[in-house]
C-alpha cells in the first residue's frame, strides 16, 4: 500500500486535492474576499455597523452571512453588549488571530502586484 499525505496524494507524487479533502470547504469559507477583509478589520473588538462602514460595497445581508460563517468556523467570536438598544461586537479568536499574518502577507502581495496584474488583465482582455 502506498503512503499518502493528508490531502490524499501519493507521497512524492504531485499533490492532488481530492473532492473529499477537508481543506476545500474551509478554504471556501475563510478565503473569500469579505471574510479576509472582515478579519483584517478586526484589530480590536468591533461593532457590526463599524465593520459595515469599513467595507464599502458589502450589503448587510452578506456581512451578516460572512460573520456567521466566520463564527461557525471558530475564527471570530460574537459578544452581545448590555446596551440599549442591544449592541453586538465581533473579535478574532486565537484561531482567527493565527490567520492575521498569512492574510497580511497575501494582502501585501496583492498591493505590491496590483499594477502588474491589472496590466496583464488589460492585455488579456484586448486579445481577439
Amino acid at each position: 500500500m502506498k503512503d499518502t499525505d493528508p490531502r490524499g496524494a501519493d507521497a512524492g507524487a504531485r499533490t492532488v486535492f481530492r473532492a473529499d479533502c477537508p481543506s476545500r470547504p474551509i478554504l471556501d469559507q475563510i478565503a473569500d474576499k469579505w471574510s479576509m477583509m472582515v478579519m483584517a478589520l478586526l484589530e480590536r473588538p468591533t461593532r457590526f455597523n463599524e465593520l459595515k462602514r469599513g467595507l464599502e460595497g458589502v450589503t448587510q445581508r452578506v456581512l451578516t452571512q460572512t460573520l456567521r460563517r466566520l463564527e461557525r468556523n471558530g475564527m471570530i467570536q460574537r459578544r452581545v453588549l448590555p446596551t440599549s438598544p442591544v449592541g453586538v461586537e465581533y473579535s478574532l479568536t486565537p484561531l482567527g488571530e493565527s490567520l492575521r499574518e498569512p492574510f497580511g502577507h497575501l494582502y501585501d502581495w496583492t498591493v505590491e502586484h496590483s499594477k502588474e496584474i491589472e496590466s496583464c488583465q488589460r492585455a488579456y482582455d484586448s486579445r481577439d
